[in-house]
């Protein structure tokens, strides 16, 4: 399963009651934070999360909207005595961005790894999650990312008894690995069935629609994206300035065949998002308006 929060929902600056861009994840004992705008770790405060076990944050670009909190969220890690390795990921000039950042938090008792995107597309196997990043249409470079947990075929007890091998070794095939018994060796596809259905989860901000995007959440079971304007005024604004409205965003989800919608990355003139729901509900009855602290667990479906 994926625990989601939505920490902060709001772009360009931070308002008293909505933080700036930041998503919060854990999976299977680990966290995974994308993008940590101002205020990121006090809204992981107030959701009843820690900022020290998160063990990967990604950043979509380096706009200060989406990375102007990392110095003050590194040395909280930094002040709670952690000492294990974390790693960064982002775009091209991530190593640059921090080291400047950290001018302000220079000593911390924990290695940095950096990991910069360069391709359209690539696929990090994190261990505990596939990270499917994909590249989207910004004034600066900029990426959006999918974290799909993947689901092994069921056993098949009858067939492992059939080959005759006993119960001790079942597990570790189950694990994937390889076994050695009586000179012969079995493998896991031996007595596994077909990849079962996993989860997925899309995030994406800062961009213009594009069948990118939606090829890139195809199937997601959330769909995290910007809404940056509701008002239909906007559109021209949106285009110029190359982000989306939540008509934009809910079109990508039903391309997508996602299945649920969060708004996130308001605009600081829009103060009531609800105000636009049912027209953006009309062409994605799932769509919902994202909000600071908003959180799921998304499940495996037998």
């Amino acid at each position: 399963m994926i625990d989601v929060c939505l920490l902060g929902t709001g772009g360009m600056m931070p308002l008293p009651y909505r933080y700036l861009t930041s998503l919060m994840t854990r999976i299977e004992g680990h966290q995974l934070l994308i993008d940590c705008g101002e205020g990121t770790q006090i809204a992981a405060k107030k959701a009843g999360w820690s900022t020290y076990p998160v063990d990967v944050i990604c950043f979509t670009h380096y706009h200060a909207d989406h990375i102007s909190g990392l110095p003050g969220f590194l040395l909280s890690m930094g002040n709670a005595d952690r000492t294990e390795p974390l790693t960064l990921i982002g775009p091209k000039g991530l190593e640059r961005v921090v080291s400047a950042l950290r001018v302000i938090a220079p000593e911390l008792p924990f290695e940095i790894r950096f990991r910069e995107l360069t391709e359209k597309r690539e696929t990090i196997d994190l261990g505990f999650v596939t990270l499917e990043a994909f590249r989207v249409n910004h004034n600066i470079t900029c990426y959006g990312y999918s974290l799909v947990l993947r689901r092994a075929g069921k056993f098949d007890a009858d067939r492992a008894k059939e080959l005759g091998l006993p119960v001790q070794f079942w597990g570790r095939l189950q694990k994937g690995e390889t076994v050695e018994y009586e000179g012969a060796v079995y493998t896991s596809d031996m007595v596994m069935g077909a990849e079962r259905r996993g989860i997925k989860l899309t995030y994406c901000t800062d961009t213009r629609p594009s069948s990118g995007v939606s090829a890139a959440a195809a199937g997601a079971d959330l769909f995290i994206c910007e809404g940056m304007y509701g008002e239909r005024e906007k559109d021209k604004k949106a285009r110029e300035y190359k982000h989306m409205t939540m008509y934009d965003a809910a079109k990508l989800a039903k391309d997508a065949g996602a299945g649920e919608l969060w708004l996130t990355h308001y605009s600081p003139s829009m103060n009531r998002p609800g105000d636009y729901i049912d027209a953006v509900q009309e062409i994605f009855p799932q769509a919902v308006c994202g909000k600071d602290g908003m959180s799921t667990t998304l499940r495996f479906r037998d």
